[in-house]
């Protein structure tokens, strides 16, 4: 923005001169962030990140430190880091992104020069469970739309790290809609550990002079009698289905505009019936899936676009003829009326009347109206692209999509998305057609006009949505409704949950005291919980007041202790092993030292002397879409500290909940692996394979490798290998004989010597590991040391690993060969005799080494 003579900008020794608009709502919210942990909801478009920025510029100027900044997506990302560079007067190369597209190793070393991190949380969860960065010097940390910290999301999981590990922590929370109801906002604000709640409306003098009218109209459609008997001949099969399960006593309803709640129940019951290995919960559990696919493709129908039915029907029929296919896909496909209504989709040459009206619209913004730009929204990319291809005839437009391959198209790189937004801002196209990707915070410019495809039936996702427009004019949103189609009950539910939202925010408004009473009594006076050095959010920000920012607060010195410590909320670590107070701890109950030495004997696959290789580097990826090293690691604990033990965790072990409890521990540290063999590695001889009950009962059933080939494979490259299964109803939950199971037990404890030990569930899992690798790094001090892959063997190990790999016979006996004959070549040439001197090798071992040897290759 350039500078004008009647327009006030914010003066602050790290913000760029004459940049930032001197806005009143904005100072206020800065200034209460500042001083604690806060919640700021204010309308999108309103400027939260500048709330954000304002309190970051002050931290670092009287604290120090470095601020983090959290987004959801990649493009969002971008765009904060883009805005910060142009605003803030600390070096471009002190504001760094961290994406999944940069990799690991070079995050850990941006990370210690970096003054400012913008960061994905996928990224930050992964780098924190691979001990790869430490949050103690970050003394600001921002989560944007963080109405999105609820159950198992990253930024719970950062949170609470965060206010365990920062010495000077302060949280600001940032959302246009962070909840549905005060259940909701509550839960964001416990996650986060947040205490103050700062809510402005449009209605707020400081706004209104910011925010224009946007008027919502909703344009009603009439659906033609062809599109009408497509759908109508999908619901008589969702009938018929319904009619089915209706007998198994799972429903009474057999209506196909069926609730989804009702829907859900159902699958719940149906669950319940597989869990008691009732033959009729498998049937109706397939009957349902039929039921959720026919459901999917009336609402496309309906709602979108019969182009999109038909791309639909015709990924359900390439479904139905691959190898593995659901009986429900090949039912579905094989149904004389779904068959019906695929070849009416196919027939029909019409347009959808939403189409039309789009088109028509366009041309009254665009044309009559003298408008520049529109944005479309639609909740189906299939959508998107006929929609893109139909105005492309009319209009200059492109899709904006996001990047993962789905619903049978190609998505968008990050690169290829901010190439398309620039150009929309730059006036290159008229029209951006977009999925949700576009929904949440990205900064779209000024459009005439916001075209819903479909009404959205979430409160947060309207109310972003209509955040697009209405900014700098007044704006218009034109809602697409099909007449007695979903579309009806989508639109009343979005009204009456975004006039929840507002009623909750204008309540939240003047009930901050109340909010804060309702949180956990331990996230208002956490300073008891901290040593007695410990220093506040508040109290170390509040030295200077800046004469631009006037962020200063009377409560300083009241609150401020109050809002500096974690939120500890039941978060603290689990104790070490061994009491403090001279009782036994859990690691001191087992074996004598001289049974473990018993046992040891001659059985030790990487012991002492074996030479540690170079770390290299980390090749563990993230959701975000790391960088991953082709050649697996083949790892072993260890850590330079000794009074730490180290366990080692397979990246795609992530989507458990195992890594991150194990990383909250202050007697661990974990280190993020992409592991050629095994979950977790807990020694240099001791690795574990990790299955749920449901992922054991797979491996015996199909799938891409069975358990015997995963076992086998940790035999070679461990000394004590371990199977651990988590859970229960390992005899119950699939119709699977118990003796097979217990056959396939008997096999891996006996035919490949591997442990099989069970645990409750993920904590059980956790205590378990962190038990073992405790006995195995600390009680029996073992050597610890990295293998970095094949390449990174020692001599020693290749051996083994050559004489190993001959008729599977494992490292124990290869080392035994090599002891017996001195080198590969003489146990390679030794005659079948001889190999039967050889403690471990019988008659049959000896013929197949010289049938393995001696065989000519064809």
């Amino acid at each position: 923005m350039s500078a004008s003579e009647d327009v006030a900008y914010v003066d602050h020794p790290l913000l760029a001169p004459s940049f930032i608009e001197r806005r009143l709502y904005q100072i206020r919210l800065a200034g209460t962030a500042r001083d604690g942990h806060t919640l700021v909801c204010l309308p999108t478009g309103l400027g939260k990140t500048t709330v954000s920025l304002l309190v970051t510029a002050q931290r670092l100027h009287d604290v120090g430190g470095k601020s983090l900044f959290l987004a959801p997506t990649k493009p969002l990302v971008q765009q904060h880091a883009d805005f910060y560079r142009e605003a803030l007067t600390v070096p471009d190369d002190e504001i760094v992104v961290f994406t999944g597209d940069v990799r690991p190793d070079d995050r850990a070393e941006l990370w210690q020069e970096a003054q400012i991190v913008i960061a994905t949380p996928q990224v930050i969860e992964n780098d924190l469970i691979g001990n790869r960065i430490s949050l103690r010097d970050v003394t600001h940390l921002t989560f944007d739309e963080c109405h999105r910290a609820s159950g198992d999301y990253a930024y719970v999981y950062i949170a609470e790290r965060y206010h365990a590990a920062a010495e000077n922590p302060l949280v600001t929370g940032m959302s246009a809609s962070p909840g549905g109801d005060e259940e909701a906002i509550l839960e964001v604000c416990e996650n986060l550990g947040i205490v103050d709640v700062e809510v402005m409306t449009e209605e707020d003098a400081d706004v209104s002079e910011y925010t224009h009218d946007t008027d919502v109209e909703w344009n009603r459609i009439q659906l033609p009698d062809e599109i009408l008997e497509i759908r109508d001949a999908l619901n008589e099969v969702i009938t018929d289905r319904l009619e089915k399960l209706k007998q198994l006593g799972v429903t009474k309803s057999t209506k196909p505009d069926i609730s989804q709640k009702k829907l859900n129940r159902m699958r719940a019951e149906l669950q319940r019936l597989m869990n008691a290995d009732k033959s009729e919960g498998y049937k109706g559990m397939s009957t349902h899936a039929e039921v959720m696919k026919l459901r999917r493709a009336v609402e496309l129908v309906e709602t979108q676009s019969v182009e999109s039915v038909r791309r639909y029907f015709e990924r359900q029929r390439n479904a139905a003829r691959s190898s593995g296919a659901s009986k429900a896909s090949q039912r579905l496909v094989a149904e004389p009326k779904v068959r019906e209504a695929m070849r009416k989709a196919e027939s029909f040459d019409g347009l959808h009347p939403k189409f039309r009206k789009t088109r028509i619209l366009l041309a009254e913004t665009l044309g009559i109206q003298n408008g520049e730009r529109v944005i479309v929204f639609t909740e189906s990319r299939d959508t998107a692209e006929a929609l893109t291809e139909f105005l492309s005839e009319s209009f200059s437009v492109r899709r904006f999509v996001g990047q993962g391959d789905r619903e049978g198209s190609d998505g968008m790189t990050q690169n290829e998305q901010q190439e398309t937004l620039d150009k929309f801002r730059n006036g290159e196209f008229e029209v951006l057609v977009s999925t949700s990707v576009a929904e949440e915070g990205l900064d779209v410019p000024e459009v005439d006009l916001v075209l819903f495809f479909e009404p959205v039936p979430t409160a947060i996702r309207s109310i972003q949505r209509k955040g697009r427009t209405g900014r700098q004019a007044d704006g218009r949103v034109v809602v697409l409704l099909a007449e007695d189609t979903r579309d009806e009950a989508y639109f009343w539910i979005s009204r009456r949950r975004e006039k929840t939202m507002q009623n909750e925010l204008r309540d939240l408004k003047g009930a901050a005291d109340d909010l804060e009473a309702e949180l956990d009594p331990s996230q208002r006076d956490l300073s008891a919980f901290a040593g007695d050095d410990a220093s506040s959010a508040g109290s170390a920000g509040s030295s200077t007041r800046n004469e631009g920012v006037d962020v200063a607060s009377e409560g300083d010195a009241n609150g401020a202790s109050a809002t500096a410590s974690s939120a500890s909320n039941g978060r603290t670590a689990t104790a070490a092993a061994t009491d403090s107070d001279g009782q036994s701890g859990l690691a001191d109950f087992g074996p004598s030292d001289e049974a473990l030495a018993r046992a040891d004997d001659g059985d030790d696959s990487h012991g002492e002397d074996a030479d540690p290789a170079d770390s290299g580097d980390d090749p563990a990826s993230d959701a975000e879409g790391d960088e991953v090293d082709d050649s697996a690691t083949v790892a072993a604990a260890g850590t330079d500290d000794e009074d730490t033990v180290e366990i080692v965790v397979d990246q795609r072990e992530l989507d458990s909940n195992i890594a991150r409890t194990l990383s909250k521990r202050e007697d661990l540290t974990t280190r993020l692996e992409t592991l050629a063999v095994g979950d977790y590695v807990l020694s240099d001889r001791v690795a574990v394979e990790r299955k749920s009950v449901s992922d054991f009962l797979d491996t015996l059933t199909g799938g891409d490798r069975s358990i015997f080939e995963q076992i086998a494979d940790l035999t070679r490259h461990y000394a004590r290998p371990l199977l651990v299964i988590e859970g229960r109803g390992l005899y119950e939950e699939r119709n699977i004989h118990p003796g097979a199971i217990r056959g396939a037990l008997s096999s891996v404890a006996v035919d490949f010597n591997v442990s099989v030990l069970f645990t409750e569930d993920e904590d059980d899992t956790a205590e378990l590991l962190a038990t073992i690798a405790t006995r195995e790094q600390t009680d029996r001090e073992r050597t610890v040391s990295v293998h970095g892959g094949k390449s990174a063997k020692t001599l020693d190990e290749q051996q083994e690993y050559v004489v190993s790999a001959i008729a599977d016979i494992g490292p124990v006996t290869a080392r035994t060969l090599l002891e017996a004959f001195g080198s590969v070549e003489a146990v390679m040439t030794a005659n079948e005799e001889d190999l039967k001197e050889v403690r471990g090798v019988g008659q049959v071992t000896a013929e197949r080494i010289r049938e393995v040897v001696g065989s000519e290759y064809r």
